[in-house]
Parts: C-alpha cells; sequence; structure tokens
C-alpha cells in the first residue's frame, strides 16, 4: 500500500498534511472520550522515541464509535496538545466504516490481523504500521502502542 490516499486528507487545522513518503506511519483512529484514549501516552511515547529514525504516528480522528470524537477540530487539537502533549501529525474527522469510509480506510480494512481477520476497524484506537515498502501490519485497539509487538514492527520497518 502507498500512503497516496492521504493527499485526499487535511491536518486537523485545515493545512496540508505532511509528506510521509518514506517514512514509517503508524495510522491511529482517535477519540478523546474513549475508555482507550490513555492510549494518546503511549503513541505520544513511541513518536518521541522513534520520529528521528523515519516514523510518525498518524492521528485519525473518529466519531463512529459511541460518538466518543464529538468536538470540533480546535476542541480535539486542544484536548490532545494540553492532555497529552500530542505532537504528531492529526488529520480532519472522518469516518472509517460504512459507506462514507474514507478511501484511506478502504485500504487499511482490506489488511488482516494477527489472527487473519480483515474487515471493518472495531474500535477507537485501531492501529496500522504502514512500512516504507508499503506492508501493512494491523493491530487491534486493546494492543497498547508499547506493546512488545507493536514496538518490534515499528523497530523492524524503520528507513533510518
Amino acid at each position: 500500500m502507498d500512503l497516496s490516499s492521504l493527499s485526499a486528507l487535511s491536518a486537523l487545522d485545515g493545512s496540508p498534511l505532511p509528506d510521509l513518503s518514506g517514512k514509517a506511519v503508524l495510522v491511529v483512529n482517535v477519540a478523546s472520550k474513549c475508555g482507550l484514549t490513555p492510549q494518546y501516552t503511549g503513541l505520544e511515547k513511541l513518536q518521541a522515541e522513534y520520529a528521528d529514525r523515519g516514523f510518525t504516528v498518524l492521528g485519525v480522528p473518529c466519531n463512529q464509535f459511541g460518538g466518543q470524537e464529538p468536538g470540533t477540530a480546535d476542541e480535539i487539537a486542544t484536548f490532545c496538545s494540553a492532555t497529552y502533549g500530542v505532537s504528531f501529525p492529526m488529520t480532519e474527522k472522518i469516518e472509517v466504516n460504512g459507506p462514507g469510509r474514507h478511501p484511506l480506510y478502504t485500504e487499511l480494512t482490506s489488511v488482516e490481523d494477527a489472527n487473519g481477520e480483515a474487515g471493518d476497524v472495531a474500535w477507537n484506537f485501531e492501529k496500522f504500521l504502514v512500512a516504507p515498502d508499503g506492508k501493512v501490519t494491523r493491530f487491534r485497539p486493546r494492543t497498547e502502542p508499547e506493546d512488545a509487538t507493536v514496538v518490534a514492527a515499528i523497530t523492524g520497518v524503520l528507513p533510518g
């Protein structure tokens, strides 16, 4: 997979997203009012640890799971910055499932997880590691960002 479908997305503030070509990117659908929201802490730690080696987290706000991301772009940005010190890029709010699914997630949800299951995103904080060569590894929502399997997958595909 390439990340060309990101070109149809804007950053949370409406500006263009940074160029992510050649990077290892952990794409995560995020929400501010979810029981899994504390995963922002682990995502930010991954960002701090590996950003200088060609890695980034890409947060993708989504309000499709229990209405847990109801805020405006400004409210989401303020919450993430003030509460979790988020420094990684965030996209505009999109849909990851259903008829309004963004093309990025059409591609990502075709990838099987470790149990051989593809299909819809299960909940907030589902993670997709897109390697620089386009290979995608999928991690379900309850897999913590700093889980050994996630870290090993990231370090195994770092370009630098």
